[in-house]
């Protein structure tokens, strides 16, 4: 129950996706010409146009003179007897300030990450991936990302079932993210009862209505060259989609070597503890976005238990060994073989085990396409992952005219487990003011 996000687009552009969103083109600002001088204003030509006064004294009869003497008397009482009120500003009345217009929020962008033997391409909108070219065993490269061809899809509402909307990056934290799903909307922290969007009846599903994945990034930092990145920031409010506290959020894709992206989240409490739990949910094809469904690619998950859910995919507290069941990945199984026997598809938490490490990160999955021989390596430092079979897509039409239908793309979601803020005995995800939350992936792709 995800959005088919690319860790793509996010806020509305209707250009394609090419390497970068045009801007819009600006007009000019008009130039104002000054009249010409006129004649009218200049003096006479005349002997005596240079005694303009004299001549009109000359002129006026006497009584007219005394008339103009007693207006100019009359007009200046009227003006020094005014009240000092009408001169300048009261004590008794504050000034009127205007209020200052917000800042406008950044346009939606598209930025292009050229690392060698890969290219990815990223927006702003939500810090979604929208595009990634892998090579095959034959050097053939192909976009193994589902996506679309322009920006506007990426910032729509989705309806109940996320996957109406291409959402990769579903950066799900304390405002508009928190990471995969939270009972009935609601949490207990420090005696306050908070209430959240209902986004996923009756649960909330990635922050909300509007997660992180939908709203317009800052970009902190572009850097180009033989190690590309690109860091996005993002200010969440106090309140936002019913969470607590400002959270200062960042997230920074780069390209390692020559095949690898690597994706490093942040996030820091300002004011209020709350609940934090970051989740890159790009959709994976790795025969290509168009190829059709993923039931022939093979999956690893080392993780040996899994967090049963109930019927609203909530998950029940308990811890379940995989063995003997057909969420058993501990060696690389193929999607198709064992999918209908679990209703609607997989979509459940794994416990990582954590046994090959590198970097620092765990070996969290391993999936690889026949058809193609790519193969992708997933690491990280999160307790959890969301495995998900894309089982909502239902004929979404995405990049260059490609229809996803059900299980056409699977996604790895590395996270804190779902529900955690109402669930004491999993791994906390509660950040406390000033503390940092930080979370890094490794996407390394090969071929067998």
């Amino acid at each position: 129950m995800e959005q088919l996000v690319g860790v793509h687009h996010h806020h509305s552009s209707s250009s394609s996706l090419s390497p970068r969103t045009p801007s819009p083109t600006h007009p000019l600002p008009h130039l104002l010409r000054l009249p010409s001088s006129s004649n009218r204003l200049r003096p006479p030509d005349h002997p005596h146009s240079s005694h303009p006064v004299s001549k009109l004294l000359r002129v006026t009869p006497p009584f007219f003179l005394v008339l103009l003497a007693a207006v100019y008397l009359l007009a200046s009482f009227t003006i020094f007897s005014s009240p000092a009120a009408s001169l300048r500003p009261s004590k008794n009345h504050p000034k009127l300030l205007l209020p200052m217009p917000a800042p406008s929020p950044p346009p939606p962008d598209l930025f292009e990450l050229h690392g060698g033997r890969i290219r990815a391409w990223i927006t702003n909108v939500g810090a979604t991936v929208t595009s990634l070219l892998v090579p095959d065993n034959n050097g053939v490269l192909g976009d193994v990302v589902l996506g679309f061809d322009s920006l506007d899809p990426y910032q729509e509402k989705c309806s109940t079932f996320n996957d109406a909307c291409l959402n990769n990056l579903k950066l799900v934290t304390s405002t508009s993210n928190y990471g995969w799903r939270i009972k009935d909307g609601k949490f207990t922290l420090n005696d306050k009862q908070y209430s959240l969007a209902i986004n996923n009846p009756p649960n909330t599903l990635h922050g909300g209505f509007k997660g992180f994945d939908k709203v317009i990034w800052e970009v902190a930092e572009y850097v180009k060259g033989e190690n590309p990145s690109i860091t996005f920031k993002y200010y969440s409010k106090d309140g936002e989609e019913g969470f607590p506290g400002d959270v200062s959020v960042t997230a920074r894709y780069s390209i390692l070597a020559s095949t690898t992206l690597k994706l490093e989240m942040e996030a820091i409490p300002l004011n209020k503890a709350t609940p934090i739990s970051l989740a890159q949910h790009t959709y994976w094809n790795l025969a290509g976005h168009n190829s059709g469904d993923v039931l022939a690619h093979t999956v690893q998950i080392l993780g040996s238990q899994i967090t049963p859910v109930d019927e609203t995919s909530i998950p029940t507290g308990e811890m379940m060994p995989v063995s003997g069941s057909p969420f058993n990945f501990l060696t690389e199984t193929t999607i198709g073989s064992r999918i209908d026997q679990v209703p609607g598809g997989y979509d459940h938490n794994f416990v990582i085990d954590c046994g090959e490490v590198k970097s620092g990160l765990c070996h969290v999955a391993k999936v690889t396409d026949p058809s193609s021989s790519r193969v992708l390596d997933i690491w990280a430092d999160a307790p959890g992952v969301q495995f998900y079979t894309g089982n909502f897509l239902n004929g979404i039409v995405g990049k260059g005219g490609a229809v996803y239908g059900k299980h056409a793309g699977l996604c790895l979601e590395t996270q804190g487990f779902p529900n955690a803020v109402n669930q004491p005995n999993f791994p906390s995800v509660v950040v406390q003011p000033g503390e940092k939350y930080s979370h890094t992936m490794l996407f390394e792709f090969s071929t067998k």
